[in-house]
């Protein structure tokens, strides 16, 4: 590229040699670089790569962007009573899952459009992450997560 900038023009040039393009084809080495240039980022690799534990897309979802640090999960549930729903929290993962207890087996349909078959569903939550509240009501679960941020990374006003 020539541009008519005097010196400015070879820290350009220079800057361009340097940088490192990846493409969709090259994400193995786009990881092998990383790793070989940083310390602490395995665990980050493992939770990118454990992304979509989830097997379906059952049961369907909406995830709410409420603030710059608030937001809101509702999951639809129809067909699930609030004791056949459970959410819980671990290793940096958000689980929802049902086990209806209807006996599907006794009754006679004749239409069946509601699934209401049992499910687990997982969401990888950052460190930063922490669940406010969970609420369940008109066969919306509803997850309220906030992101924490520490105090030394907050606006300060000095002057």
């Amino acid at each position: 590229m020539v541009v008519a900038f005097g010196d400015h023009k070879l820290y350009l040039a220079y800057e361009e040699k340097q940088m490192k393009m990846y493409g969709a084809g090259d994400l193995d080495k786009f990881v092998k670089d990383i790793e070989r240039h940083s310390i602490g980022m395995d665990e980050w690799f493992h939770r990118m790569g454990a992304v979509h534990e989830s097997k379906e897309n059952y049961p369907p979802y909406n995830l709410i962007k409420m603030s710059n640090v608030r937001f809101k999960l509702e999951v639809a549930l129809a067909g699930f009573k609030k004791d056949e729903v459970k959410v819980y929290s671990e290793n940096n993962k958000l689980f929802v899952e049902g086990h209806s207890t209807r006996d599907d087996e006794a009754i006679e349909f004749i239409h069946k459009g509601v699934a209401a078959r049992d499910f687990t569903r997982v969401w990888t939550i950052s460190d930063d992450v922490v669940i406010e509240e969970v609420d369940y009501a008109d066969g919306i679960l509803s997850i309220e997560l906030q992101r924490v941020i520490p105090d030394h990374q907050k606006r300060k006003d000095w002057l």
